[in-house]
């Protein structure tokens, strides 16, 4: 039987061990999938040499990971962030999937008014939006607790001349997971209109508080299962290609 796994700090909630586990049962397939809980990113040897035959990564290890890896795709390196690792010929190379899910699960809602894009948070999950969008012509800013570049503000700098600019809003932060379900990053939601779209990657809750007032404000809104799924199955591709 095949081992695959996750890895993260907090993973009690996690959607990959549910899908994997499920699709592994629908298709017949002789693996298993499990959680590991690190609670630093140095105890990964120690699922390394568990004979795993691959493995996803999560908050916070995306970037962390890296140094433990002998390879990376071109992807990975250009991203500069890591959530599959294929173990090939003795060596562990990393893959970025979620470019390819986010891309996935937002091409079909996008239109010639999302031409700029916000992206809340500076993390793993903001560099492959950030590569993904700018593949594809749309050019983000940044909203971080503590900007330190040129196209990065603070929250509470957002306002409605960004936010016209801006059609396109994009949360990889965890403010809102279950089951901190009433937290919610604090947008000027009037600004919004129904040419907005706001992404939240989040899959737990299916609404956060974020897409429920921006969808009150008029908004369309996309939350982060379909992304999850895209990068979920790409992830078994490259595990067995």
């Amino acid at each position: 039987m095949k081992k695959f796994g996750l890895i993260g700090k907090t993973l009690g909630h996690s959607f990959s061990q549910k899908f994997f586990t499920a699709y592994f049962e629908k298709h017949g397939i002789d693996a298993a999938y499990s959680n590991f809980e690190l609670p630093v990113i140095n105890d990964i040897e120690s699922v390394f040499n568990s004979e795993v035959a691959g493995l996803n990564v999560t908050i916070p290890y995306k970037e962390q990971i890296i140094p433990f890896l002998d390879e990376l795709s071109d992807e990975a390196r250009k991203i500069g962030a890591v959530n599959c690792v294929e173990f090939k010929n003795g060596r562990k190379i990393g893959h970025n999937t979620d470019a390819y899910g986010f891309q996935q699960s937002i091409k079909p809602f996008l239109t010639n008014q999302h031409e700029r894009a916000m992206i809340l948070g500076t993390g793993g999950a903001s560099k492959a939006v950030e590569y993904v969008l700018k593949n594809i012509g749309i050019s983000p800013i940044f909203i971080s607790r503590n900007p330190t570049e040129s196209n990065q503000f603070g929250y509470d700098e957002i306002n409605n001349y960004m936010l016209n600019a801006c059609k396109l809003i994009v949360n990889t932060t965890p403010i809102g997971t279950f089951p901190n379900v009433d937290e919610t990053i604090e947008l000027p939601f009037e600004f919004l209109t129904p040419n907005h779209l706001v992404v939240d990657l989040i899959y737990n809750p299916a609404k956060t508080k974020l897409l429920q007032l921006s969808e009150e404000a008029g908004a369309q809104i996309l939350n982060g299962e379909s992304m999850l799924k895209e990068q979920a199955l790409k992830a078994w591709s490259i595990w067995n290609h």
